[in-house]
């Protein structure tokens, strides 16, 4: 173990969001990554499977008991939803002043944890040690709605289109490169998770049509809005340039994004305003990584602040 100051374990690491968190952490010049679990690739080197860490560790099959035992100053839960709650109720009883980022929407609506949008929810941060990270989807709709919530006339519409690693690595017709090939594939068009999720967070209803396309990681957000009094196109890029100022992992353009452009990239790009006639509808497009700011990226956020660290440490806007 090098002389770094904190010591992270991830659990669920052979997924894409994990990878990506591997790779983030390799980098980073104050956390230690003290062990990966993964049941599919237990034994494997670590670095034979992610070509920026130069470590020793190999993948371990840790369950929630021997995850708890590692002692780590903070766990990534990286698991599909509806698995998180053996991993937190072990560490609780073991280690409760470990810090938990959990990746899944077990907890995004559970009171007792933060919900970790940095860039909207910071001033709650201070103290927290259960992390609910936000979902991808999720962070790129709340980001392009928050600087409105005070104009707003009627439910936002919110028309996604991801990648397919959003899909995660279990097979499905939603991660299948065949099927999805020359497709748009519609799918959860009312009541998706991140639907309610965005609901709860902005305390309005927004409304959500996701689909995947046939590119592998990215997500473009078409959201229209309805206004409760006409505005100017400068009027309402300026809402959002105040906002996001200060924010190096938001940026405000005026052309419409594009999701080639945010690829591997770990901020969010939203523009393309255009107005209707009459200035009381608006069209807004955020783009956003699904695997990084949508996820991994911003769990290295949250880790940052929870362990008192400048928060975009290890990360390049």
């Amino acid at each position: 173990m090098s002389e770094k100051t904190f010591t992270v374990g991830i659990v669920g690491a052979r997924g894409y969001t994990g990878a990506e968190l591997i790779r983030l952490l390799a980098g980073h010049p104050a956390i230690e990554l003290a062990f990966v679990s993964s049941r599919e690739l237990a034994g494997q080197r670590v670095a034979e499977h992610n070509p920026a860490y130069s470590g020793t560790l190999c993948y371990e099959n840790l369950d929630a008991e021997a995850v708890a035992a590692k002692g780590v100053d903070a766990v990534v839960l990286a698991l599909p939803n509806g698995l998180a709650a053996p991993f937190v109720a072990a560490i609780d009883a073991v280690r409760p002043q470990t810090v938990i980022v959990d990746l899944s929407a077990d907890y995004r609506f559970d009171p007792s944890w933060y919900y970790g949008l940095p860039e909207l929810t910071r001033s709650r941060a201070a103290g927290k040690t259960r992390i609910a990270n936000p979902g991808c989807y999720a962070t790129g709709m709340q980001l392009a709605i928050a600087p409105m919530r005070d104009v707003l006339a009627g439910p936002p519409q919110c028309f996604g289109v991801s990648g397919w690693s959003g899909a995660g690595t279990t097979p499905s017709d939603k991660n299948n490169p065949q099927l999805l090939a020359d497709n748009l594939m519609p799918y959860a068009l009312t009541n998706h998770v991140h639907e309610r999720e965005v609901t709860a967070q902005l305390g309005f209803p927004v409304e959500f049509m996701p689909h995947v396309a046939p590119h592998f990681r990215g997500i473009t957000l078409t959201i229209n809005l309805w206004l409760s009094q006409p505005l100017s196109v400068e009027q309402i890029k300026a809402r959002y340039q105040d906002a996001y100022q200060q924010e190096p992992l938001v940026e405000v353009v005026d052309q419409v994004p594009w999701v080639s452009r945010i690829a591997g990239r770990n901020g969010v790009q939203i523009g393309g305003f255009t107005l209707a006639p009459g200035g009381k509808r608006v069209v807004v497009v955020a783009t956003i990584d699904n695997l990084l700011k949508g996820a991994a990226t911003q769990a290295l956020q949250n880790l940052n602040l929870a362990l008192g660290l400048d928060e975009l440490t290890a990360i390049t806007p």
